[in-house]
């Protein structure tokens, strides 16, 4: 068996552009492909009206695949993110600790224990809420810190109450 290479988020940080996609977790490369068109329709009519409503309430900011250091040795890009306005920090640096929002969109490949694995760390870095869309099934998993989930499907309303009083989308508009 070949020995896993560990990189420290500086040799991370200073990796040049392939043209994939790249996490950090624990300290081993994460390469992901380019994702397929069906995803970024996905993540572009999320995190637009995301985008729209933070920008209209003067929020904070939304982020596509940014990178944010939930641990000493785990950066992580989630396809969408929302960081309230009094938690924003340097734009030009990995962004310490979790979104206040974090959301991933799953491609067909993706593997579930991974996934599981990110969603659990985005919420021990303090993400408040995560959504999991699942395009070809066309529901929305609801993720809390309390480990409830919620599961929506394409008839329901997407909205996170505390974190964005006001916003709501229909699963509808992000899955068809």
């Amino acid at each position: 068996m070949t020995p896993k290479t560990v990189l420290s988020v500086e040799e991370f940080a200073a990796l040049p552009d392939d043209g994939m996609k790249h996490e950090l977790n624990e300290g081993e490369l994460i390469v992901m492909p380019p994702p397929k068109p069906r995803h970024g329709d996905c993540q572009l009519r999320l995190g637009s009206a995301l985008r729209d409503f933070v920008a209209k309430h003067d929020l904070g900011s939304v982020f596509t695949e940014s990178g944010y250091r939930l641990t000493p040795h785990t950066v992580r890009g989630p396809d969408v993110s929302f960081v309230r306005k009094s938690r924003l920090q340097n734009p030009d640096e990995y962004f310490e600790g979790g979104p206040d929002l974090a959301v991933e969109i799953v491609s067909p490949g993706d593997d579930a224990a991974d996934l599981r694995e990110k969603i659990q760390q985005y919420l021990n870095a303090g993400t408040s809420v995560v959504w999991v869309v699942y395009p070809r099934s066309r529901q929305i998993e609801v993720h809390m810190p309390d480990k409830t989930i919620r599961t929506l499907g394409i008839e329901d309303t997407l909205e996170a109450r505390e974190l964005l009083p006001g916003f709501q989308l229909s699963v509808r508009s992000v899955l068809e």
